[in-house]
């Protein structure tokens, strides 16, 4: 009975080190397909089959152009503070896992204040491009000369209860966005800039390099979200902008928009503005005659401080009056957000790439100018 028990004890193991033997043996195989057999998603990601004449004219997201190695003199352009580190944190992140990790476009990083070593550490370690940082010269980030600073304190104390309206930092900080940080040398070395913030999130995957398609196409401004501008904030911005159209009509394209900014031929401005927190543009364009005349007019002006304009009223003031609606591109297909509205492609092919509800978007309400845009014609 002993002797009948220890060959099968002898039969059961020899059959279970058989299977290990097999187990390992195989392992590689099955291994080294799964290596060569990329996921759905990530086989659309990565493909480079398809047209290698791709026409960028004929663009669209539902079908992207296949992914190539061709790069555009381009990058991210951040204004942001050491304090924002760890919201700054999860905005490249999402960036990264949902566009440049397969692109490595180079980041700039702009502060008032010297970035800390952490900062420049925990930013560098999250993401795949170059990294630079930037200090703003003081005379960028202060009062020109020509500005009374007690009217600048008494229009806070007055305008209080505005959002923002009490702010001497917000007010810098417009002033930098809209005449000069695209000034800034770190900026020599794009020709078309993309601005994050800080806490802004990314919900779909981008599946073609927006930069190339800004490049390929002649473009100049592209944004995600349009929206009405708060009236108290700009209540002489657009006479100055009518001024300055009157002493410089030669600067004003013939083929403009400005229909999307007047519903009542001139007369008054509709507040629709591009939400300039996200904006894919030219540096080359801002950096032009047209655009530096307009910031000059507008500074000398004051209202940046006897007021509170905003950069993005600003710039797309300088769109309606400078560009073509062909320069100017909806990235429809960018899932986007800054608090508290979204832009999310409607498209339903799109929807396996987002995290985002289509519902949700902005474009589809009453506060987005967006729909305006759209049935603007086409320049003869």
């Amino acid at each position: 009975m002993a002797l009948f028990t220890n060959v099968k004890l002898r039969i059961v193991l020899v059959l279970v080190l058989m299977l290990v033997a097999v187990h390992y043996l195989l392992l590689p195989m099955v291994t080294d397909q799964a290596a060569r057999k990329p996921s759905q998603r990530q086989a659309t990601e990565f493909t480079t089959d398809g047209d290698a004449s791709y026409s960028y004219a004929n663009f669209d997201p539902l079908h992207p152009p296949p992914y190539t190695e061709e790069r555009a003199k381009a990058g991210f352009v951040i204004l942001t503070r050491n304090s924002d580190l760890h919201d700054l944190r999860a905005t490249l992140r999402q960036l990264e896992d949902r566009f440049n990790r397969r692109y490595n476009y180079p980041y700039v990083f702009l502060n008032n204040e010297p970035f800390t070593e952490e900062f420049k550490k925990l930013t560098t370690s999250l993401v795949s491009g170059n990294t630079s940082y930037g200090l703003i010269p003081h005379e960028h980030w202060s009062y020109p000369s020509w500005i009374d600073t007690n009217k600048a304190a008494e229009t806070r104390v007055r305008m209080k209860d505005i959002i923002y309206g009490d702010s001497e930092s917000y007010r810098f900080m417009c002033r930098y966005e809209s005449g000069f940080f695209f000034r800034h040398p770190l900026l020599d070395q794009f020709d078309y800039y993309w601005r994050v913030e800080p806490s802004v999130e990314f919900s779909c995957d981008i599946r073609y390099d927006p930069f190339l398609l800004m490049q390929k196409r002649g473009l100049k401004y592209g944004f995600t979200i349009s929206l009405l501008e708060f009236e108290e904030t700009v209540p002489t911005l657009w006479k100055t902008t009518r001024d300055f159209m009157k002493e410089h009509p030669e600067l004003v394209a013939q083929s403009n928009t400005l229909a999307w900014v007047t519903d009542d031929n001139g007369e008054r401005y509709n507040m629709c503005h591009f939400w300039s927190n996200f904006e894919i543009a030219s540096v080359k364009w801002l950096r032009s005659e047209q655009y530096m005349t307009y910031f000059d007019y507008l500074d000398k002006a004051g209202g940046f401080f006897y007021e509170r304009w905003g950069d993005a009223p600003v710039h797309s003031l300088a769109v309606a009056m400078f560009l073509k609606k062909e320069e100017v591109h909806w990235f429809e297909d960018i899932g986007y957000y800054h608090g508290p509205f979204y832009n999310c492609p409607n498209a339903k092919a799109l929807s396996p790439y987002c995290h985002c509800n289509p519902a949700d978007s902005v474009h589809l309400t009453g506060h987005s100018c967006t729909r305006q845009w759209l049935v603007l014609p086409d320049s003869a």
